[in-house]
C-alpha cells in the first residue's frame, strides 16, 4: 500500500504546485509585459466615462452602430454563449426577431445584406467587434439620425478597421465601442 500511496501523494503535491503556483505565476508575468498589464484597455468617452474596449457594450439607439448581440446581456461578470444548437426553435425565433428588428431600423437593406454577426451572439457573449459589413449596413441610418453626410460616417468606419492579427490571423473587424465614441465626437451640420 505504501508503494502506491507515496507516488500518489507526491504526484498530487507536484500537480498542486504546478497548477496553483507555477502556472498562475507564469501567466501573471506574461501579463505584466503585455500592453495594459493584463487589466484590459480602457477608453474614455467625451463625457469622461471609462469603458473597457475589449468587452462589448450595449448599443441599441439608432444614432449608434449596434453591437453584436450578447447571450449574457453584455454582463462582463460572466461570459458565455447560449448553448443552443442551429436547429433550436428558440434560437431560430431569436435570430428571426433580430433580423426583423434590424430591417425595421435600417430601411433599404435586404435580408441578405445582414451579416450573421449582427443577429447571432458570439461564443463569449462579450465580443466587442462587428464585421465591416455589419458597420457598413448601418451607415445610412446613422447618417440620417445624426444629420451627417454618409461619406463622413463611411470615412469614420474606414478609420476604425482593425486588420487581422499579424496580418493573417482572423478577419478584419471594427470595435463598436471605439467607433461609437468617435462618432459622438463628430458635430452635426
Amino acid at each position: 500500500m505504501k508503494k502506491e500511496l507515496l507516488p500518489s501523494v507526491l504526484l498530487s503535491v507536484a500537480a498542486l504546485i504546478l497548477f496553483c503556483v507555477v502556472y498562475p505565476a507564469i501567466i501573471w508575468i506574461i501579463a505584466q509585459v503585455m500592453p495594459g498589464k493584463g487589466e484590459g484597455f480602457k477608453v474614455t468617452s467625451a463625457d469622461g466615462k471609462s469603458y473597457y474596449e475589449n468587452i462589448a457594450q450595449k448599443f441599441t439607439a439608432d444614432k449608434y452602430f449596434w453591437s453584436r448581440p450578447s447571450a449574457v446581456d453584455y454582463n462582463g461578470m460572466g461570459s458565455g454563449g447560449s448553448n443552443k444548437g442551429p436547429a433550436n426553435p428558440d434560437l431560430l425565433k431569436q435570430v428571426s426577431d433580430r433580423i426583423d428588428t434590424t430591417m425595421a431600423h435600417n430601411p433599404g437593406i435586404r435580408k441578405s445584406d445582414i451579416p450573421v454577426d449582427m443577429v447571432t451572439a458570439s461564443g463569449s457573449g462579450l465580443d466587442p467587434d462587428i464585421s465591416i459589413e455589419g458597420a457598413t449596413m448601418q451607415i445610412a441610418r446613422i447618417a440620417k439620425v445624426r444629420n451627417l453626410p454618409e461619406a463622413t460616417i463611411r470615412d469614420l468606419v474606414a478609420k476604425h478597421i482593425d486588420k487581422p492579427t499579424w496580418g493573417f490571423m482572423g478577419p478584419q473587424k471594427i470595435n463598436a465601442l471605439k467607433l461609437n465614441l468617435d462618432l459622438d465626437r463628430i458635430k452635426a451640420n
